[in-house]
């Protein structure tokens, strides 16, 4: 039986990183398609999920994605591989911080890996994680080039945003209520699709 006392503690640290929202009947149904349980991946990687918890809770790997409405948490099904890579939890974080040539920003991308908010990748990886920083940002910039409206731009701009919308997965209403606002896919995939329609 797992520690109900760690559960509780993960749950409450779940809430002051994301606040206490409500999770809809249609945020449970994403989550779980898009999710695993907790006890569900540790069972098929032979982990103890109580042990896991304790690396969450000691900021060694990432809060679960989502708590589901019944209590379950929701974790990404390659939970375990950058650790892996890493060549085990221990040296995950000097691995992860790596990929930042700035320190500073390495350790930025670090917290917000342990938050568990990356939810707005498919993959969460360091390279995954940096190209979706670039994306954004060319995305948000396109409107002010010089060649802003013309074919090529077009061209230029929707393979940014296909690229981008491979990364990241649909996002759910539960999102926009712990981000407190639309989603990167909201402001970069759709809302740059229906602005500058395919030419």
């Amino acid at each position: 039986m797992p520690d109900t006392d760690l559960k509780q503690r993960l749950a409450e640290r779940f809430r002051e990183v994301n606040g206490d929202h409500p999770m809809t009947g249609a945020d449970d149904a994403y989550v779980s398609a898009q999710f695993v349980t907790l006890e569900e991946l540790c069972a098929a990687h032979g982990r103890d999920a109580d042990a896991v918890r304790r690396l969450m809770l000691g900021r060694r790997l990432p809060l679960p994605g989502y708590l589901r409405s019944d209590g379950a948490e929701m974790v990404p099904a390659d939970l375990f591989a950058l650790a892996d890579e890493a060549g085990g939890v221990e040296l995950l974080e000097g691995w992860f911080t790596a990929h930042w040539a700035d320190p500073a920003a390495g350790e930025a991308e670090w917290n917000a890996y342990l938050s568990g908010q990356y939810v707005c990748l498919h993959s969460v990886t360091p390279v995954a994680i940096r190209r979706k920083e670039y994306l954004t940002a060319a995305i948000g910039a396109a409107a002010g080039e010089p060649d802003a409206g013309s074919a090529r731009w077009s061209a230029r701009l929707h393979a940014l945003v296909d690229e981008l919308d491979a990364l990241e997965p649909a996002f759910t209403a539960y999102d926009r209520l712990r981000f407190g606002g639309p989603t990167s896919r909201d402001i970069c995939v759709d809302a740059v699709r229906a602005r500058f329609p395919r030419r």
